[in-house]
């Protein structure tokens, strides 16, 4: 997986040095290398700290940067030069990756965020252990509390918790009586419409319970249905959301690379055995395949 994501890298670059717009076909790179785009697209989110579609906006915005210090005359060539068809989209887009203006760039140099190219290194060194069981399971329903709420990468999801805040306690107990399936207890479900979303993007965060595909469901509750297949179980235990936040990435450096399993599509489900405002113990449980 580690030589597969610097492959995507290594494309990138040779399409935007092409004065392409450095759109490489990710799927095919996929089937090259025996495995799905929605798995790469997951595992370079994970250890990247954004999505493969950022990381190619702020690299073409980079090397746009460097034609206008250069001292390019015309913003249209360099707009349509790095795959825009008008200086306002190009404006827009070189905007919010430095914050200034192609024009005050040209004219004073800066102030510039560069992003360098990413080279990805497999480092094992043994300190996140990785405690994993997989489960099949059989097509199950998560019920609960659904809301929208921006995508953050590190620390704590504020908006989550004011979702999680924001029901009463005895709707806690109602959802607890209604879980009849694993995983059990209170979980914390999250279901992006991408493996590709950029951070502050919209996803979908389900507060509730697993049950039965038959189980009578109360109106006024969200229902998530997730098919039948295998499921890694991580066991996590440590500051939180830290401890947690590094798993994910672990799984991505160390476990995904040396198993014979990849991410399918579905949700993200957190099981809490133990959570405190800075202690969690939980299981992280993932959907995968062969």
């Amino acid at each position: 997986m580690i030589g597969t994501l610097n492959t995507l890298v290594d494309l990138v670059e040779a399409e935007l040095g092409n004065g392409l717009a450095g759109e490489v076909d990710v799927a095919r790179v996929a089937r090259d290398h025996g495995t799905t785009e929605y798995h790469l697209r997951r595992m370079f989110s994970a250890l990247a700290g954004m999505p493969l579609s950022e990381y190619v906006r702020r690299r073409r915005m980079t090397l746009a940067a460097a034609d206008l210090v250069a001292g390019a005359p015309d913003l249209l060539e360099v707009a349509v030069r790095h795959g825009y068809g008008s200086t306002e989209a190009f404006g827009r887009a070189f905007r919010a990756v430095h914050g200034s203006a192609p024009a005050d760039v040209r004219r004073s140099g800066g102030p510039l965020r560069t992003q360098p190219t990413l080279r990805f290194r497999l480092s094992v060194e043994g300190s996140t252990p990785m405690d994993v069981t997989i489960n099949d399971m059989p097509e199950l329903s998560l019920v609960g509390h659904a809301a929208k709420v921006p995508l953050i990468y590190e620390g704590v999801n504020p908006h989550i918790q004011a979702h999680i805040a924001s029901l009463a306690p005895e709707e806690h107990v109602r959802l607890k009586e209604l879980n009849d399936t694993d995983p059990r207890g209170i979980l914390a479900v999250t279901d992006s419409p991408s493996p590709d979303t950029p951070e502050g993007s919209i996803i979908t965060y389900l507060h509730g319970v697993a049950v039965t595909p038959s189980a009578s469901v109360p109106e006024g509750l969200d229902v998530l249905t997730v098919p039948a297949g295998s499921w890694a179980v991580f066991a996590s235990s440590g500051p939180h959301p830290e401890a947690l936040q590094q798993l994910w990435a672990a799984t991505a450096t160390d476990w995904f690379p040396s198993n014979p399993w990849r991410l399918r599509p579905g949700p993200s489900v957190l099981r809490y055995l133990e959570l405190t405002e800075t202690y969690a113990s939980c299981e992280l449980w993932l959907p995968v395949e062969r």
